[in-house]
């Protein structure tokens, strides 16, 4: 757990996180990314990849670090935030949009992950969450005190619906059309699927040794 002053803290870096969310399109589509994390003991091991407009990986960077601080509810971005962007400054070949597995507005401070990620590196950020943290659905779309936060996509026959929200520096209809683009059949986006695979390959590989 951590301590009542310390979320109060974490709150107000949230409040102005959120401040600083733009929620319209600048960015300018050539390279993709895409941010996934695996735990092992009590390691992070954050995995990034990198697709030209063809989809092809053109580069994957990963890193490995000590848990910063226990899981809380609302306040993820502060437990996976700064190895995702620790990994991205590695990237000789930087992704114009990120799609991260974790919420981006869809939170109740409005300052999820991609937008914690988005901010912090100013780039474009998506956020694609497998879990519904909050809010109502009505066709398709996911109310939050009477705004859209986000969109319910279902992805594929009998797979749990994904969620998309704005991380930074993009629309909504944007950011849907780009992971509809990149779904594939699959139920993640394809370069969260690779990120996926290869933050499981590290962990693996640490297990091994």
């Amino acid at each position: 757990m951590i301590s009542s002053a310390k979320k109060q803290h974490l709150v107000m870096i949230q409040k102005e996180i959120a401040k600083k969310v733009i929620e319209h399109d600048e960015f300018s589509l050539n390279l993709l990314g895409g941010a996934d994390i695996a735990y092992t003991e009590n390691r992070v091991i954050c995995a990034l990849v990198v697709l030209d407009k063809e989809g092809k990986i053109i580069e994957k960077k990963h890193s490995v670090g000590k848990e910063i601080i226990p899981y809380v509810p609302g306040f993820l971005a502060f437990r996976e935030g700064p190895i995702i962007v620790e990994t991205f400054r590695k990237l000789q070949n930087k992704p114009d949009v990120l799609l991260i597995d974790g919420n981006g507005v869809l939170h109740p401070r409005k300052a999820g992950l991609a937008c914690y990620v988005g901010i912090k590196l100013n780039i474009a950020t998506i956020g694609v969450a497998k879990k519904l943290l909050l809010g109502e659905i009505h066709q398709d779309k996911v109310y939050v005190k009477g705004e859209v936060r986000a969109i319910k996509l279902e992805t594929k026959p009998e797979a749990k619906p994904i969620y998309i929200s704005i991380g930074n520096k993009i629309s909504l209809e944007s950011a849907v059309k780009l992971v509809k683009e990149q779904l594939k059949g699959h139920k993640l986006p394809e370069v969260l699927k690779l990120a996926h695979s290869y933050a499981n390959k590290i962990k693996k590989d640490i297990g091994s040794k």
